[in-house]
C-alpha cells in the first residue's frame, strides 16, 4: 500500500473498546484526544456502562460514539432517556445494531426501526452509524444483510464493516454495496494487534461485546487470528490496499477493535505512522 493512502486510514482511526472497569483509565493513559472512540454494548449488562463510559470519554474531550443497540432498548421512553444523557454530555455520533440479545428486551427487534424513530424525534444526533458485514453474518444471509444496509441507508451517514480477516472479500463487498449505490462512507473494520492469549482469554468470558462473540461465531476465523503467524492488520492493510484506496471505494478510515487491549494498539498505530514518516 503506497505510505499516503496507509497514512490517511491510520489518521482516521477509530478505536473500539469494551465498558469494563479498567477502560476509561486505558483510554486516558494511551488514546490521543483527536481518534474516536467507539464504545460497545453488552446483552448480559445492558445499555448502562456504555452509556455512563461514553458521557465520562465525552467530559475528558473524547469524541465517542457509543453502541445504542436496539435489542437493548425496552421501550420508546428508554430510547428518549438514552438521547436526553448523550446529547446532555454532548455526544453527537451513536452506532445502531440490532444486536443479539435474544429475547429483545423490548419492542425494538432491529436496527431499522430504531434508525426511523430517531429521525421521527428530529434527528438529534448529527452522524448515525449502522453495520456492514463483508463475511457472512451467523444468523443471517448475506443477501438480507445487503438488503438491511440499503433499507437502512437513508438513516444513516456512515457503515462500519464488522470483522474481516480476507481482503478479497472485503475488497468484493465494498463493490457489491457501490453497485447497490449505497453511497455511504465505510469505516473498515480490522481486528488490531491482539495478543491470542488475550484473546482467547475475552472470548470465554460473558457479555465482552458483541466484537468478540462475532469472532467466536466464525470459528475458521478465530483460528486464523488466533494461530500463530496468521493474522497481522499490517499484513491486511498492505494486500487490502487497492480496495481500500480506489476513491470509488469511499473509505473513510479505520475501525479497530482493540478488545481493549488499548495500549498495543496505540503503540502498532504510531510505530506504523512513524515508519511510513
Amino acid at each position: 500500500m503506497g505510505a499516503e493512502g496507509l497514512r490517511a486510514l491510520l489518521d482516521s482511526v477509530r478505536y473500539e473498546v469494551l465498558p469494563a472497569k479498567s477502560t476509561e483509565d486505558k483510554v486516558l493513559a494511551h488514546v490521543p484526544r483527536d481518534v474516536v472512540v467507539t464504545v460497545t454494548a453488552s446483552p448480559v449488562k445492558g445499555l448502562e456502562p456504555t452509556l455512563d463510559l461514553a458521557c465520562r470519554l465525552a467530559a475528558h474531550g473524547y469524541r465517542v460514539v457509543p453502541h445504542v443497540t436496539a435489542r437493548l432498548l425496552r421501550d420508546d421512553a428508554h430510547l428518549k432517556d438514552v438521547i436526553d444523557r448523550l446529547r446532555g454530555a454532548g455526544v453527537d455520533d451513536v452506532f445502531v445494531p440490532a444486536g443479539d440479545a435474544d429475547p429483545p428486551a423490548g419492542a425494538y427487534d432491529g436496527a431499522l426501526p430504531v434508525l426511523r424513530r430517531l429521525g421521527e424525534l428530529g434527528s438529534p444526533f448529527a452522524r448515525v452509524g449502522i453495520t456492514g458485514y463483508p463475511e457472512s453474518h451467523p444468523l443471517l444471509h448475506d443477501d438480507l444483510t445487503v438488503q438491511a444496509m440499503w433499507d437502512k441507508r437513508a438513516h444513516a451517514t456512515y457503515i462500519v464493516s464488522n470483522l474481516c480477516f480476507d481482503p478479497r472479500v472485503l475488497g468484493d463487498w465494498v463493490a457489491r454495496i457501490r453497485r447497490r449505490d449505497v453511497a455511504l462512507p465505510v469505516h473498515v473494520g480490522v481486528a488490531g494487534p491482539v495478543q491470542r492469549a488475550k484473546l482467547l482469554s475475552m472470548a470465554t468470558k460473558i457479555g465482552v461485546g458483541e466484537s468478540t462473540r462475532f469472532l467466536t461465531r466464525h470459528p475458521s476465523w478465530f483460528l486464523r487470528f488466533a494461530a500463530p503467524g496468521g493474522y497481522s492488520p499490517e499484513r491486511l492493510l498492505a494486500r487490502g490496499a487497492e480496495a481500500l484506496t480506489e476513491p470509488s471505494a469511499k473509505v473513510a478510515g479505520l475501525h479497530l477493535f482493540t478488545f481493549n487491549q488499548i495500549a498495543e494498539t496505540e503503540r502498532w498505530r504510531r510505530a506504523l505512522l512513524d515508519r511510513l514518516s
